[in-house]
């Protein structure tokens, strides 16, 4: 039997090779369907974008839940998909390797595992646990799924760059494709990570107005996402419209 993600797998390997592409972050099928429509050529999921549609909090949606999110997004589109994974939903590496399992069935073209336990990063070598867990999994099911590494410490206000390139770097030696350090912002912090990992491609996080894929495309940048801001666009208009017909008894 065909495998039907093949081809996305392929491509999105490809868009990882030279040059820098934006990779917008759908929350539903009607999003990432309006994004293929717009012409971006990769998605990825959003694990916040996500909960809100369930009525949840980021971080308080089940393994069950991101897996089926996923298999509706990668059905909704013929585009790549990259899944927001979180920390693997699981405590133990095991854990985290049969969780990968679970979403390359699902369909995605890769996948990001987090450092982030819940409350502080996991150590060093926990993390690498982890990370060679998941990079097992994708080499036992023999399909060329991305897997990205990526490290919390700027994004929970560890702002310190020093290990932050510590983590990056073991990450790509454990066997990272991409690597991602969601919330750098400094040009000359963003260079260093992209030289102190290079060749592999890096991942930087929309944040701030003053970024463009244009800019970070000049740092080295291979890959932009866009996190759960086009879903907090979404859900801010939403509010607007539904305050005005509360308090108004207008639309």
């Amino acid at each position: 039997m065909s495998n039907p993600f093949a081809a996305r797998r392929a491509a999105f390997r490809t868009l990882h090779a030279e040059g820098c592409f934006a990779l917008p972050n759908p929350w539903d099928t009607g999003s990432a369907k309006r994004l293929q429509k717009l012409g971006f050529k990769a998605l990825a999921s959003t694990s916040a974008g996500a909960a809100w549609a369930l009525g949840k909090d980021d971080g308080q949606i089940t393994r069950d839940e991101v897996i089926e999110h996923l298999r509706q997004l990668c059905a909704a589109t013929d585009l790549p998909v990259n899944a927001d994974f979180e920390a693997g939903f699981s405590d133990t590496a095991e854990g985290v390797g049969e969780s990968v399992t679970q979403a390359i069935e699902a369909g995605v073209a890769g996948l990001s595992i987090e450092d982030w336990s819940g409350s502080a990063l996991y150590d060093l070598p926990v993390a690498l646990e982890r990370l060679k867990a998941a990079r097992a999994a994708i080499d036992a099911s023999g399909q060329d799924v991305i897997l990205v590494g990526r490290t919390e410490g700027y994004l929970r206000g560890i702002r310190d760059l020093a290990p932050t390139l510590e983590r990056l770097k073991a990450y790509a030696a454990a066997g990272a494709d991409c690597l991602y350090a969601p919330a750098v912002t400094d040009p000359e912090e963003i260079r260093a990570i992209v030289q102190a990992v290079a060749p592999k491609p890096v991942n930087i996080l929309f944040w701030g107005s003053d970024m463009s894929v244009e800019s970070l495309g000049a740092l080295g940048v291979r890959r932009v996402s866009t996190g759960a801001s086009l879903a907090a666009a979404a859900w801010a208009g939403f509010d607007k419209a539904a305050k005005r017909l509360a308090e108004e008894g207008r639309p």
